[in-house]
C-alpha cells in the first residue's frame, strides 16, 4: 500500500455494512412487489376464467331446463306420473344449478369492478311482496311462518331495484334454508336518520340454527362456509352473502349480522335515500 492509500480511511474504500443491508432490503422489496404483481395478474386471470365459464354454462343449462319444461307440459305427448316426477327433478336441479352459476358470474363481475347500479324509483313494499309470493310454496312446505312489516310512511327508494331484490332474496332464502320445521322468518323495513343521512334499514331474521360470534366475519367472505364438511346439510357456492355485501356497498350502504348459535340470526342492511 502506498502513502496515498494509507492516508484514506479504510471505511471509505470498502462498502459499509449499512450500505449492504440497504441493498439487500431493496432487493427483497423489489422481489416482494414482483410477487404481488404476479398474484394480482393470476387473480385477474382466475376472475376472467370464472366469468367466461359461468357465461358459457348458462346457455346449455337454460336449454336443458327449457326442453325439460316442454316434456313436462306435454307438448311432445303425455307422460306417466313417474316420468313427470323425474322431469320435475331435472327442472328443479337445473334451476338450482343455474342460480349458482349466476352467483359465480355476478361475483366475477364484482371482483373485476364491472358491477354497476341503475337507479329507478320504486316502493320497497312491492319488492317484498314479490319475494314473499316467490317463496310461499317453500315456506309452506317447511311449515314455517313468514311475517313482513314495512313502515307505512316509508319513502320510495331511488336505487337499483333488481339488485335490492337480489339482496333481500338472498337473505330471505338463507333464513328459510337455515330455519327448521315450524320456525319463524321475518322481514322488517323502516327508515332512520343516521349522522344526518336518511336511510332505509331492512332486517331479515329467523329462529334458525344461528351463527356463533367467531364466524360473523367469515359468512361475508367469498367461498366461505361455516360448515365446510362434505356432510353439511346446506349447500351453495358460498358467494351469496359476499355478493349481497358488494351490492349493498355499491349503493353506499352497509350490512351486518347479529346472531348467537342456537338463537337464530338477524341480518341488517341499509340503503341511503340520498345518492352517495
Amino acid at each position: 500500500m502506498n502513502r496515498a492509500d494509507a492516508s484514506v480511511p479504510q471505511s471509505l474504500t470498502q462498502p459499509s455494512t449499512t450500505d449492504g443491508r440497504v441493498i439487500a432490503l431493496e432487493a427483497q422489496l423489489k422481489q416482494a412487489l414482483q410477487h404481488i404483481a404476479d398474484l394480482e395478474a393470476r387473480d385477474a386471470l382466475k376472475t376472467q376464467f370464472l366469468a367466461n365459464i359461468s357465461h358459457d354454462l348458462r346457455t346449455p343449462l337454460t336449454a336443458v331446463i327449457t326442453h325439460a319444461e316442454i316434456l313436462r307440459d306435454g307438448i311432445l305427448g303425455p307422460l306417466s306420473d313417474r316420468q313427470l316426477d323425474s322431469i320435475s327433478g331435472i327442472i328443479s336441479g337445473g334451476r338450482q344449478l343455474l342460480e349458482q352459476v349466476g352467483e359465480i358470474l355476478t361475483y366475477a363481475r364484482g371482483a373485476a369492478n364491472q358491477l354497476t347500479i341503475t337507479r329507478t324509483t320504486f316502493e320497497f313494499a312491492e319488492v317484498l311482496a314479490q319475494l314473499s309470493a316467490l317463496n310461499e310454496s317453500l315456506v309452506s312446505k317447511k311449515g314455517l311462518t313468514l311475517a313482513t312489516d314495512v313502515q307505512r310512511d316509508i319513502a320510495p327508494l331511488h336505487a337499483d331495484r333488481e339488485k335490492v331484490f337480489h339482496i333481500v332474496g338472498n337473505l330471505l332464502g338463507n333464513a328459510i334454508d337455515f330455519t327448521p320445521q315450524g320456525g319463524r322468518v321475518w322481514v322488517r323495513a323502516f327508515g332512520i336518520n343516521r349522522d344526518g343521512r336518511d336511510e332505509l334499514v331492512v332486517e331479515v331474521g329467523d329462529t334458525g340454527i344461528g351463527i356463533s360470534s367467531e364466524h360473523h366475519d367469515l359468512v361475508f367472505r367469498e367461498f366461505a362456509q361455516v360448515d365446510s364438511s362434505a356432510s353439511r346439510q346446506h349447500h351453495g357456492t358460498g358467494l351469496g352473502l359476499t355478493i349481497a355485501r358488494k351490492l349493498v356497498e355499491l349503493h353506499g350502504g352497509r350490512i351486518w349480522l347479529e346472531s348467537e348459535l342456537g338463537e337464530g340470526s338477524r341480518f341488517y342492511f341499509t340503503i341511503p335515500y340520498a345518492l352517495p
